[in-house]
């Protein structure tokens, strides 16, 4: 399947697309569901997730602790905002590197695609300058790693 396709709007949105052979209900599930998450979020090679949790409900936590192997590591907290399965996810999430970042508020939307799968993620970010701090630090090829895994497994 093709990679992403990340694209800037205004100054405070960033929106990915990507599609994935599975269909709907597996990728929406693959982003939901701990044990499919820690398979594929792990960004590059090496990296690990050895805590998940995941509580697919409006209201419900999120927290991902990702581990280099070596020492090194951070984590995002969050909450789920909207669910409805298996088509869209809102929720807000934030980095800790160790601070905090600001919140990052993400709808994701999870359309048929003829037998896949077309995902489409817009982050809002609270201003330009967090969004470039981001998009420096490497987002985008991270995520594809981390979507290349998830479409081997879906």
């Amino acid at each position: 399947m093709t990679r992403l396709t990340l694209k800037t709007e205004g100054d405070r949105y960033v929106i990915v697309t990507r599609r994935f052979a599975a269909p709907p209900e597996a990728v929406y599930r693959a982003h939901t569901e701990p044990e499919l998450l820690q398979k594929w979020l792990l960004g590059p090679p090496g990296w690990t997730m050895p805590v998940c949790i995941s509580e697919a409900r409006p209201g419900g936590k999120i927290r991902y602790e990702w581990s280099n192997g070596e020492g090194g590591g951070f984590y995002l907290t969050g909450e789920y905002l909207e669910l409805a399965p298996f088509s869209r996810i809102v929720h807000v999430e934030r980095m800790h590197l160790p601070d905090p970042t600001p919140d990052n508020h993400v709808e994701t939307i999870f359309a048929p695609d003829g037998s896949g799968t077309l995902m489409t993620m817009r982050m809002t970010l609270p201003d330009a300058a967090t969004r470039e701090a981001m998009l420096a630090a490497g987002m985008e090829h991270g995520m594809e790693d981390s979507y290349s895994r998830l479409d081997a497994l879906a």
